[in-house]
């Protein structure tokens, strides 16, 4: 396509027509942008690849002829699966060698993202950990199917597979999720709360309140990617990880402001330092407990905390 952008257009960007609106290509491609940053993001749990991923999507996008298109959307999720699949397996390699517990990117998400209880519980740290346990295939049907609604025939064409392979895998990958996913339903309320003893915890050095709400077997992973100080290994148990508060509170006391937020369609908490954002925590809660709690701390994850990102399904 002659004069097409290299660069995948933006809400705002890409190539004109001669009349000055945007070319078809373009303009499709913009109009679904914020739903294919959510397919790569859902599939990849990194907002880095995921924009990657776009850029690939758009390079292809580019050279279609739009007239074989029967359905721009469901192409264009095509697409984007697709180049998320192998992305995905390179950043599995890129996991092997990660200093540390590796958890996903957090996003800062505008107030809409909560509203839509699906999606927000489909981008919400707790359940891109448990995605994290399927396999590519696994993954990417399991959102194409559970969170975008698409149907066995447009999954089997995006993943390269047959329908009947797809049931299969989409029936393997629902069971996989039930078993770890977060019981009941959790409140954005109950999530504010959680947080809310730990803010109190921080700011008073009462840290009662927040051990009331730990569960037995919580997990305390922290994510620093080698790059800044961060626990090593999971800390499992409540004692363990009350210990561990203690010490992390204790050094934040007085120093650092803590904002809450939105991060992933789910209140979070924003620790900063002389302005500089330094960790973002999340929970996760099972039956009104604390089962997991996540300090994002390497800075090469925390690019998407400074403005708001749109998710669309």
């Amino acid at each position: 396509m002659t004069g097409t952008p290299q660069t995948a257009p933006g809400n705002r960007g890409g190539s004109m027509s001669r009349d000055g609106r945007p070319d078809p290509a373009t303009e499709a491609f913009v109009a679904y942008r914020n739903l294919l940053f959510t397919v790569a993001y859902e599939m990849l749990g990194s907002a880095a690849d995921a924009e990657d991923v776009l850029q690939e999507t758009w390079l292809r996008w580019a050279g279609v002829d739009l007239g074989t298109v029967r359905d721009q959307r469901a192409y264009l999720v095509r697409i984007t699966t697709r180049q998320a699949l192998i992305r995905l397996r390179t950043l599995g390699r890129r996991k092997e060698s990660y200093v540390g517990p590796w958890l996903p990117e957090p996003l800062l998400t505008a107030p809409d993202v909560a509203e839509d209880i699906e999606l927000a519980d489909s981008v919400s740290m707790a359940m891109l950990l448990v995605l994290e346990t399927l396999t590519p295939n696994e993954r990417a049907v399991f959102v194409l199917r559970e969170v975008f609604d698409l149907t066995y025939d447009e999954i089997a064409e995006a993943v390269g597979k047959n329908p009947a392979a797809v049931r299969q895998i989409a029936h393997r990958a629902r069971a996989h999720v039930a078993a770890r996913r977060p019981r009941g339903v959790v409140s954005a309320a109950e999530t504010r709360d959680a947080l809310d003893a730990f803010q109190r915890a921080a700011e008073t050095g009462d840290l009662q309140s927040l051990l009331d709400i730990l569960a037995p077997d919580v997990v305390f992973l922290g994510d620093g990617g080698g790059v800044v100080q961060a626990v090593l290994a999971p800390v499992v148990g409540a004692d363990k990880v009350a210990r561990l508060l203690a010490i992390g509170l204790d050094r934040i006391a007085g120093a650092a402001s803590l904002q809450p937020t939105q991060v992933n369609g789910f209140p979070a908490l924003i620790i900063r330092f002389d302005g500089a954002i330094d960790t973002v925590i999340a929970v996760r809660i099972d039956d009104g407990l604390i089962t997991g709690l996540y300090a994002v701390r390497n800075p090469e994850k925390l690019s998407h905390m400074e403005r708001e990102t749109t998710l669309r399904r």
